[in-house]
């Protein structure tokens, strides 16, 4: 029995089934759109919902992605994302394609620093430059123990332990 847990921890297919990854065309589609990483977008959607797309959270973000209402309308003045309102968050789709574009926009803002922009996805950018600005954070996950913020400490080495595992487990994706 023992032998057998082993083997099965040892496997991709144990591996896979902790970190699965649903939604797979949309989360291509958007991510290829955008110009970034599939993997990436996967392991946050992992962090924020585990996949569950209708998942609301205490303060009111909604979806995969966990969106907040305001944020949604913002990227929906800022991008070509059809949106009618907080409804269509629960729509994967539509979640998705949102949730990529702000991944795009805040990895743009950072210039290309993934650490700073899944900070500044948990944490908003204004903080996060704040941070880094007054030489709080210097933007890198070896020194996200400097996050001041507990929580967005947290969800960076998080959605970065995931996305390594995403790299690890789906290659090819």
């Amino acid at each position: 029995m023992i032998l057998l847990i082993v083997l099965a921890v040892g496997s991709d297919w144990f591996w896979r089934f902790i970190y699965p990854i649903h939604h797979e065309a949309t989360i291509r589609e958007a991510a290829e759109y955008n110009r970034i990483d599939p993997l990436l977008v996967a392991a946050i959607i992992r962090v924020e919902s585990k996949f569950r797309a209708e998942n609301v959270s205490k303060v009111g973000a909604v979806g995969l992605m966990q969106l907040m209402p305001e944020t949604a309308d913002w990227i929906a003045r800022e991008s070509d994302i059809p949106y009618s309102g907080t409804e269509d968050l629960s729509d994967p789709e539509t979640n998705i394609r949102m949730g990529s574009w702000y991944v795009a926009y805040l990895l743009k803002q950072f210039d290309g620093n993934q650490a700073a922009a899944i900070a500044a996805y948990n944490a908003g950018q204004g903080r996060v430059s704040r941070w880094m600005k007054e030489g709080v954070w210097d933007g890198t996950l070896a020194t996200s123990e400097k996050i001041p913020v507990g929580e967005t400490r947290h969800y960076i080495q998080r959605v970065s332990f995931s996305y390594e595992k995403y790299q690890e487990l789906y290659p090819d994706f």
